[in-house]
């Protein structure tokens, strides 16, 4: 991986930190193609059971890099070609669907602000844990953009469609405690506890029962877009796999022994 973007893998757990600190942290294409790697590289791999992304400095993610952004769209007036916005497809909605589709849980740790293709980010993830100085910005509109990175699919089911449209609409900055209050994020922390906080929220899922919440996390996005009916289908094949994995076996053991499990993630 690019020093752009960092990649561990320790004990089940990869954690994944966007490293332009200088830069908050904005995505040039050297950042976006490092970011989508790890991603995909951390949900192909089988010894990795949970997630963690985070990042260094001051913020998580402003989003593209304007710097380089306008540099690019100047070439394209020139060539008369129109392969800046291509970004999307090529870098941000794979790096989306890496996220939200790995059968594996992922939490985003947010140290500080996260904004644009930064919001999709930690809004991709399953769990979010942020510092109580970290800020949430949509940013789109503010440029003259629409939503990309997922956020039209991501921040409605999070907090509604209503609330989703007055922050698309009307950019702003939300604080932790209103992100909070608003069902954007799970867990506020000071801002000197967000590392250790965010690490033990990943390290209890990745030495957890991974096909459950791999099944867990398909059943959710399954149900948002589906009839109660289709639910219940979708809910039965899911259950028959996770009641057919290792780890339930070592569930049901543990219970009637009266000790705590210690998973395998099968």
């Amino acid at each position: 991986m690019a020093d752009t973007v960092l990649y561990e893998v320790s004990d089940g757990l990869a954690t994944i930190t966007i490293n332009r600190p200088e830069a908050m942290n904005a995505m040039n294409t050297e950042a976006k193609v490092a970011l989508r790697e790890a991603v995909r590289a951390a949900a192909a791999d089988p010894a990795v059971r949970a997630v963690l992304l985070t990042a260094t400095g001051r913020a998580f993610c402003v989003g593209q890099d304007l710097k380089e952004h306008v540099a690019s769209l100047t070439a394209d007036r020139e060539a008369g070609t129109g392969q800046t916005m291509s970004t999307v497809r090529e870098h941000y909605n794979p790096i989306l669907t890496a996220l939200t589709e790995m059968p594996k849980p992922v939490v985003a740790g947010v140290n500080g602000v996260a904004a644009g293709a930064g919001l999709g980010f930690a809004l991709a993830a399953d769990y979010r844990v942020v510092a109580d100085t970290a800020a949430f910005n949509t940013s789109f509109a503010g440029v003259a953009l629409t939503a990309d990175s997922g956020v039209s699919w991501t921040l409605p089911r999070l907090i509604g469609q209503s609330r989703a449209a007055d922050l698309l609409l009307f950019p702003r900055s939300v604080s932790a405690s209103e992100a909070y209050e608003i069902g954007l994020v799970n867990k506020v922390v000071p801002a000197d506890e967000l590392a250790a906080a965010a690490l033990a929220v990943a390290r209890t899922l990745a030495d957890g029962p991974t096909v459950a919440y791999g099944a867990l996390k398909t059943s959710l996005t399954y149900g948002a877009g589906h009839t109660l009916m289709q639910a219940l289908e979708k809910e039965d094949e899911l259950q028959a796999k996770a009641g057919a994995s290792e780890d339930h076996a070592i569930a049901v053991a543990a219970f009637l022994a009266k000790e705590k499990p210690k998973y395998v993630g099968r």
